[in-house]
């Protein structure tokens, strides 16, 4: 009895991996990671802004529109209950990637309107956060092309047969995506520079 339950157990394992569930698995814990890295680095642009619209302020307190649009985008972007069942809801992904996109819209236009004031720009703290947030901005960018390539491969797998039926028996379905306007808008990080018109930030469609 118990080699025939070996066996029985044998025969399962090649089958399921014959029809594709072990790379189903693999490349869904590669999309969670990708994920995971994709929040990490957001949160990390999220949390250099306090300090960023403070510094801003103390230079430009009267232009008080710009600084009230960054900080409202950042609170909703805040307010966004982000987890790895996230990709597993269209409608939540969508609200995430369209919050990232109005906090990157706010933020390009507070450095656009920081380009104003000298003495900000010379400023050693409010340069120190112009760098990190540039280093951020190009941290996303890669954390987004990983993610997307992931997902890119990940829904081939679920969308093929004979793969799909194992997907389908499993409850394995397609995951969402970030809009891009092209490839080469993935590939070209984004610079965060003043003395030129701000570039497009990572978060969503343009």
């Amino acid at each position: 009895m118990q080699k025939l339950w070996v066996a029985l157990v044998a025969m399962l394992a090649i089958s399921l991996t014959g029809c594709g569930y072990n790379t189903i698995q693999s490349q869904d814990e590669q999309v969670k990671a990708s994920w995971s890295e994709v929040v990490n680095q957001f949160q990390r642009r999220a949390d250099l802004v306090p300090n960023l619209v403070n510094t801003v302020k103390g230079y430009a307190s009267h232009e008080r529109e710009v600084l009230t649009q960054v900080t409202q985008a950042r609170a909703r972007v805040g307010a966004l209950q982000v987890t790895p069942e996230t990709l597993n809801n269209p409608q939540a992904f969508a609200q995430f990637q369209a919050a990232q996109q109005q906090l990157s819209g706010t933020l390009s236009r507070l450095l656009a309107v920081s380009e104003n004031y000298p003495q900000l720009k010379a400023d050693a703290g409010f340069r120190d956060l112009q760098s990190q947030l540039e280093g951020t901005e190009n941290r996303i960018a890669v954390a987004r092309n990983r993610y997307i390539q992931s997902v890119q491969a990940y829904n081939v797998t679920v969308r093929s047969f004979p793969t799909n039926l194992t997907a389908m028996t499993f409850g394995y379905k397609e995951k969402p995506n970030f809009t891009v306007a092209s490839e080469s808008t993935i590939a070209k990080p984004p610079q965060v520079e003043f003395g030129a018109t701000p570039a497009s930030v990572p978060g969503g469609a343009k």
